[in-house]
């Protein structure tokens, strides 16, 4: 029921977009249904965009979840790619099979490094973390910039960005003439392990104790700290990956227009699936087919880029607005004195 219910609200939100815009609803409805669920070229297009927003989206969920906000997910995203790319320069003449695993855990691996980075500072020097998670995303745009144009510049240095991937250590191609790739398989995975993780572990209770109840986790002496470093660490790697799959998937190279926003579209994607982990994946599927969909629409309007974040901020609002009028509902009314 809740997932026949939020479609409807998304199409809603959309439709009213539409009409904000002054286009044929209808038309404009079919449009972007024939961009995002066409079998030939839509379903891949919308598989591949909504894999990265889902990575990106589970890291956010799993430290906010944990009390941790981090929004430094565009950052650990660059990172995670960065890592990728030195791992690709320093794999050489390795085995094909090496590259795609080797490439995907240095993405993890940069990612929960930089947010673990965050999480330091928070934890031992007081650091805001939302002020340290923020600033360390424009630290990583200008790693990247100065990576592509030094250490890791394609070997002509005629252009800022890195040698291109060989064709065997690309991620496999599942339909022939679009984009998609078997990284939709790593999303989906991390999909149902971190629900596995947050919902039927020891470690996932812990963390929503200590993202709900701070205090109360102190007084039962549950390792608070420990649990917010971890969820970070976890949140990063998320990130981190969805930036090796993207470098080693679809791009193939590093450089300064690597970064799509996918860390910062990721936020709305996962309050709007309420930073649950299965309804995040269901949540990144949609946004991902927007996508498709508007891109199929910008070929017959110029208005086609502008719908997607007008229909995230409208969609955040709505269902930030739908939970506490749900709240005020649920309160129970005062007695009289």
């Amino acid at each position: 029921m809740r997932f026949v219910l939020s479609s409807i609200g998304m199409v809603l939100i959309l439709a009213l977009t539409f009409a904000a815009f002054g286009l044929d609803v209808g038309k404009s409805l079919a449009l972007v249904a024939q961009g995002a669920f066409d079998p030939a070229y839509g379903w891949p297009t919308t598989l591949t965009r909504a894999t990265p927003l889902c990575l990106t989206a589970l890291g956010v969920a799993v430290a906010w979840r944990a009390g941790t906000y981090n929004i430094g997910g565009e950052g650990q995203y660059l990172v995670g790619a960065l890592a990728a790319a030195a791992c690709a320069a320093g794999l050489g003449g390795a085995s094909p099979a090496l590259w795609a695993p080797v490439l995907l855990l240095g993405g993890v691996a940069g990612g929960a490094a930089w947010a673990s980075l965050a999480t330091w500072a928070w934890l031992k020097r007081g650091v805001q973390l939302v002020v340290s998670t923020i600033l360390l995303n424009f630290i990583a745009v200008e790693l990247v910039a100065f990576t592509v144009r030094g250490p890791l510049q394609e070997p002509t240095h005629a252009r800022p960005m890195t040698a291109a991937l060989p064709n065997s250590a690309m991620l496999l191609q599942l339909v022939r003439g679009t984009s998609l790739h078997t990284g939709v398989f790593v999303a989906l995975v991390a999909v149902v392990a971190v629900w596995v993780f947050v919902a039927y572990t020891r470690q996932g209770l812990v963390l929503r104790i200590v993202g709900a109840n701070p205090r109360l986790a102190r007084t039962e002496r549950l390792p608070v700290s420990k649990s917010q470093f971890l969820a970070m660490a976890i949140s990063g790697g998320l990130c981190g990956l969805a930036g090796a799959v993207e470098f080693s998937g679809v791009t193939g190279r590093l450089s300064d227009g690597f970064s799509q926003n996918w860390g910062f579209l990721a936020i709305p994607v996962a309050l709007l699936g309420g930073l649950e982990p299965l309804w995040v994946g269901v949540s990144a599927l949609y946004f991902g087919a927007l996508f498709a969909g508007t891109e199929n629409l910008t070929r017959y309007t110029p208005i086609g880029n502008t719908v997607v974040p007008v229909v995230q901020a409208t969609a955040v609002l709505a269902f930030l607005g739908l939970g506490k009028l749900m709240q005020r509902i649920r309160r129970p009314v005062e007695e009289p004195a």
